[in-house]
């Protein structure tokens, strides 16, 4: 008994001292005494998370929210706006973009600038390449109206231009002589345009100014184009070296040729566009030896096998060197050598400008039949005169007492489908006027203006003193009341006409015109034309004339201003009366 007693006090005690201590002992939250209540609990559980799903799972369910971007900066809308690329020529803007150069093929520039106004608007909005097609058709037969008309349109409308389109504008105006409008131009293109001006722009700027004799001003534009970081172009070069010989400044000429072979850091410019001019520079200061060693260098026996490379262009500045300097033998030679090169597409030598030249050195010569003979075979070499190219043959024969060619040239230009413009009609007006031909040279005149053209102020006056002149005065009479509407008349003009009409014994029509004048545009009627008109009635005795006219439109004004009023008296009783009618009596009464 005692040892079983030690036995399990020795067991007890072994087994206390194995035993876990209690932090060990971990407690089950989710024991259930039974498998019924566990299975209540997990129903109880799905009910819940069908009611109630988990905060986790909502987290996983709710869209994400974008992080808040910082508002973008709101465009200026005065920014101008990019220009489409040539990519956005397909499809039905294409075939809009064709049907347009078809009708200027045509030449019906008209009916192309009115489907381009009509397009802009359209489900099939042209694009700046189309509106510059037109623009450009415009241009090249001088119609800078409807060119100015036409850009103002498109450009309201939201079509961004390119740099072609600052190109024909500074053309436009450089052509009407208006440097500063092209200036002011450019610098809009520097500042505000999205893109660079090109080399082109550059040349035409250039050289517009140097035909508007602005040479200083277009060296600056040489020396702004060069820090744009363009290279020294040699044209643009020969454009101011032209400049400087028109100018019969030698020394500029030579100044310019030396700073392009440095620019360029070469002895010998291969472009053979300056050589012409370097000519002009050798002609100006007597040394004519070097001007034709620099011409055989250019063209002639020394040139076989030169790096020098002629264009058509170059060929006409040399060919203008030799023929206004006495040389028309060797511009002659050089031409029919020029013509038998020509060889388009690959090699092209002869161009509009190579006849010009070539005629009118024949005129500075007084060979004017061999000048139309050259004027005629244009065509030989696929060349089609323009409008200066006539202008410059009729002004000629005009000058030299052959007005008989001459309009036979002007006859010619409706075959050729070319247009004369304000220089020519007035050439042959004036003509006829010195070879006592009255009523061609108004037949002129009026074909002129019907022609949509617009003579200026000054063309008028020449007109109306050659009609007055040969007493003509109700011929004179009745083109200032066609060109009252369209031209702003000076004083001078008015009291040119009235004078007329007063040495002619006819003040009655002298009192319609005042009477027009003060009732159309009392301005027009000014203090210095009153007196002129007063002191001429005077002297026939009628000078309360103009008194009475004024007495009586005063009259008139105040008649119907009182019938103004009477008419609205009777509106509103007329008002009055239709709100009574609807309205019941007893509320009248």
């Amino acid at each position: 008994l005692f040892k079983l007693s030690f036995l399990t006090k020795t067991l007890s005690g072994r087994l206390r001292l194995y035993q876990p201590p209690l932090i060990s002992i971990v407690k089950r939250h989710f024991a259930f005494a039974t498998p019924e209540e566990a299975a209540a609990e997990r129903r109880k559980r799905k009910r819940r998370l069908r009611l109630d799903p988990p905060l986790a799972a909502l987290r996983h369910q709710q869209p994400q929210q974008p992080r808040p971007s910082p508002s973008p900066s709101p465009q200026n809308p005065n920014a101008p706006k990019i220009p489409e690329p040539v990519s956005v020529l397909t499809g039905s803007r294409l075939n809009l973009h064709n049907r347009i150069l078809k009708l200027i093929r045509e030449n019906d520039l008209e009916e192309a600038a009115l489907y381009t106004r009509h397009s802009i608007y359209s489900n099939c909005k042209p694009t700046i390449y189309t509106c510059n097609s037109v623009l450009a058709a415009q241009l090249r037969q001088s119609k800078y109206a409807e060119l100015l008309s036409l850009h103002r349109f498109i450009t309201q409308a939201g079509v961004a231009a390119n740099v072609v389109t600052y190109n024909i504008l500074l053309t436009v105006y450089l052509d009407c002589r208006k440097p500063d409008l092209a200036l002011e131009q450019y610098k809009q293109l520097i500042t505000d345009a999205p893109f660079n001006p090109s080399r082109t722009t550059y040349r035409i700027l250039i050289k517009g100014l140097v035909g508007n004799q602005q040479i200083e001003k277009a060296l600056e534009i040489k020396d702004d184009m060069e820090a744009k970081g363009f290279k020294s172009d040699p044209t643009v070069y020969s454009y101011l070296m032209s400049g400087q010989a028109k100018n019969s400044n030698a020394e500029g000429v030579f100044e310019l040729h030396e700073e392009l072979k440095k620019k360029t850091g070469m002895d010998e410019i291969f472009d053979g566009v300056i050589y012409g001019n370097l000519m002009k520079g050798y002609f100006l200061k007597g040394m004519e030896a070097e001007a034709m060693e620099c011409y055989k260098r250019a063209v002639g026996e020394a040139s076989e096998g030169s790096q020098i490379k002629m264009s058509s262009v170059a060929y006409n500045y040399i060919l203008e060197a030799l023929s206004k300097n006495g040389k028309l033998d060797e511009a002659l030679k050089l031409f029919e050598s020029m013509k038998n090169k020509h060889d388009p597409p690959r090699r092209l030598c002869v161009n509009l400008g190579s006849y010009n030249v070539i005629v009118e050195g024949y005129c500075g010569e007084k060979r004017f039949l061999e000048a139309i003979e050259v004027f005629n075979g244009m065509g030989e070499k696929r060349c089609v005169p323009d409008t200066l190219s006539y202008n410059v043959l009729i002004d000629e024969l005009c000058n030299n007492n052959h007005l008989a060619l001459a309009e036979e040239l002007y006859k010619n230009m409706a075959d050729k489908k070319v247009s004369p413009d304000e220089y020519t009609f007035v050439t042959l007006m004036d003509t006829c006027f010195r070879e006592n031909r009255p009523g061609d040279a108004s037949a002129y005149f009026k074909t002129m203006v019907e022609s949509k053209l617009r003579p200026n102020l000054g063309v008028y006056k020449r007109l109306m003193e050659g009609l007055v002149e040969v007493g003509e005065v109700d011929e004179a009479k009745s083109f200032f009341e066609l060109m009252v509407p369209k031209l702003r008349m000076d004083d001078a003009a008015y009291k040119f006409i009235i004078g007329s009409l007063f040495e002619a014994g006819r003040h009655e029509e002298v009192v319609k015109i005042v009477d027009g004048m003060l009732r159309e545009d009392p301005n027009d009627f000014t203090e210095d034309v009153e007196a002129f008109v007063r002191e001429r009635l005077r002297k026939i005795g009628k000078e309360d004339e103009v008194d009475k006219i004024k007495v009586e439109i005063e009259r008139e004004k105040a008649e119907a201003a009182a019938k103004i009023a009477e008419e609205a008296e009777r509106a509103k009783a007329s008002a009055r009366a239709a709100v009574a009618s609807l309205l019941p009596s007893k509320l009248v009464g």
